[in-house]
């Protein structure tokens, strides 16, 4: 597959693992958004939040439980941004969800 994303879950392309568990992978984002910027990814590929949730429905509580965890390190606060299709923002067509903290956020985000 040539997903950027399945290749990073395979170890094929290097990263900074920040977290994981049987379910999902957190890995620092390249071009940080906020001083905490972190990806975490289901292990296998799904190619948004929808597709994620028909195929994988146990596999939710595990990938935002891994989120959480990771946000919960943002004392003052952290927000998640999941981006689905163009529109919405996606540029990698393989679930994500954006953990981010470090600093006050703005709304509305976009």
């Amino acid at each position: 597959m040539s997903c950027i994303f399945c290749k990073i879950v395979a170890g094929e392309i290097p990263s900074t693992l920040v977290a994981a568990n049987d379910e999902a992978i957190a890995i620092a984002d390249l071009q940080p958004m906020a001083p905490t910027h972190v990806l975490v990814m289901p292990r296998v590929h799904a190619a948004n939040f929808a597709a994620y949730l028909r195929e994988r429905p146990q596999g939710v509580s595990a990938l935002f439980s891994l989120a959480t965890e990771i946000g919960e390190r943002c004392e003052a606060g952290y927000r998640f941004v999941v981006n689905t299709g163009g529109d919405g923002g996606q540029t990698v067509e393989h679930l994500h969800v954006h953990v981010l903290g470090g600093r006050a956020m703005q709304w509305p985000p976009g």
